[in-house]
């Protein structure tokens, strides 16, 4: 093993061993190398003051060359967005997330937390999380709904054991007692499994409600104290459409992360779907468990950023300067509540449609909440059936899931399209022979 990942370990089992105990092989032998290429290239950049012939970048008059049919295209200083970004992400941009982080989530500010690392936004912030702790054939549990994506990565790619428990009791609510059978049961061969929680969830659109949260912490607890392992990943993509007054308006991150020293709590976010930049791939990792300090979290940060320079090498600069930006922005909380009614009054124009009785023959809402979707169990007929009869008849399409889900994503019809959408999915169920 390279003796900087030698020293990284270290350092990790000297405040939280189990954490060490969590990484998988890889997560083990991954390092950042401080020494080499990168330790000479910022060794010259602060000492080097006639010459830096170290960067592999192409400049002009000591700024970053580029073509002008690239850089006409962007209102920003070329030299800020075409050199590379640090592996780990912009520093700057890396603790304006944090920032924001702790406004958002009160809890956080009770515990201590790694700095976010930016990823190429939350699938890869999801590999990333995954290589660094799970090896071929350990277990992941995931609810019953759950994103799509999970399957192609945990189970075609990594080869991952898949659990589930059901995600709803019958009275619509989080079924706490499915929830703790589950990590009792996938812990029962095995001393570590991989837990993640999605929420608001995709694809339902269901948020945990604040009484939640003491229930799903204390079985998270009891399992470790049975002396399991267990990493927690928040994926928290849709963090903040929260509809409802009793949503939970933090991130359950918060919760978990000082929760138990056999926990490592991993918050998945980004400003993505947030802050409705999909296209610009900008995610972050922040890691926290109790008993881990500043030697944990700076060593968890090391592997991740060796992970990146190792695959990607770094994630895009040009991303990195506009979020940050962005988020610097003075009426960047303005703008961000706009968006934020828009979508809230779709969210309300389907709960009021939905509450038309004729609706419940065909279709059967399972609980939402926030986010971008909610998800109807199709009470006659296949699912895919369904979806292909309505793409012919009435020119909409949804997504099927499974053998009997259909999932709708209002974030993408306009309010008063809204009433028209369902009307004419209707339609096409009083005419769909199951």
């Amino acid at each position: 093993m390279n003796p900087l990942a030698e020293q990284l370990n270290s350092d990790i089992q000297s405040e939280n061993p189990y954490v060490y105990e969590i990484l998988s092989d890889f997560g083990k032998r991954i390092f950042f190398p401080t020494a080499g290429i990168l330790a000479q290239a910022g060794d010259a950049k602060k000492n080097a003051h006639l010459y830096n012939a170290t960067i592999g970048i192409a400049t002009e008059g000591g700024k970053a060359m580029g073509l002008a049919s690239i850089t006409e295209q962007v209102n920003l200083d070329q030299h800020s967005y075409l050199p590379y970004a640090p592996s780990p992400g912009v520093p700057a941009l890396r603790q304006k997330w944090q920032e924001l982080q702790l406004q958002k989530n009160p809890q956080m500010k009770e515990v201590s937390t790694s700095l976010p690392v930016v990823t190429n936004a939350l699938t890869h912030g999801i590999s990333l999380t995954a290589s660094l702790v799970m090896n071929s054939g350990d277990k992941v549990l995931l609810s019953d709904h759950f994103w799509g994506n999970y399957n192609l990565y945990f189970g075609a790619t990594l080869g991952a054991q898949i659990g589930f428990f059901s995600l709803f009791d019958e009275d619509g609510e989080f079924n706490h007692a499915s929830f703790k059978e589950s990590l009792i049961r996938e812990t029962a061969d095995v001393d570590k499994l991989t837990v993640i929680l999605n929420f608001p969830n995709n694809p339902t659109g269901y948020s945990l409600l604040s009484k939640d949260v003491e229930g799903i912490v204390n079985s998270l607890k009891e399992v470790a104290d049975s002396g399991k392992n267990i990493c927690v990943i928040c994926d928290d993509a849709y963090f903040g459409l929260f509809f409802e007054e009793e949503v939970l308006k933090e991130s359950l991150f918060g919760y978990v992360a000082g929760a138990h020293q056999r926990i490592l709590a991993v918050k998945v976010d980004g400003a993505t779907k947030e802050d409705y930049v999909w296209g610009l791939r900008c995610g972050f990792l922040t890691f926290a468990s109790k008993g881990a300090g500043e030697k944990t979290y700076k060593a968890l940060e090391q592997k991740v950023g060796g992970a990146i320079r190792a695959t990607v090498s770094n994630i895009s600069n040009l991303t990195q300067q506009m979020v940050l930006n962005s988020l610097s922005s003075d009426d960047y909380a303005v703008q961000k509540q706009e968006k934020f009614d828009i979508m809230c009054g779709r969210y309300n124009k389907v709960k009021e449609v939905l509450e038309d009785a004729k609706f419940a023959e065909y279709f059967k809402p399972y609980p939402y909440n926030s986010g971008y979707f909610m998800t109807m169990k199709l009470l006659k007929g296949d699912a895919e059936a369904f979806r292909k009869h309505l793409i012919a008849t009435q020119g909409i399409g949804v997504i099927a899931i499974g053998a009997s889900n259909i999932r709708v994503a209002f974030s993408c019809i306009d309010e008063d399209q809204i009433v028209d959408l369902f009307e004419k999915v209707y339609e096409a169920a009083c005419s769909f022979e199951a």
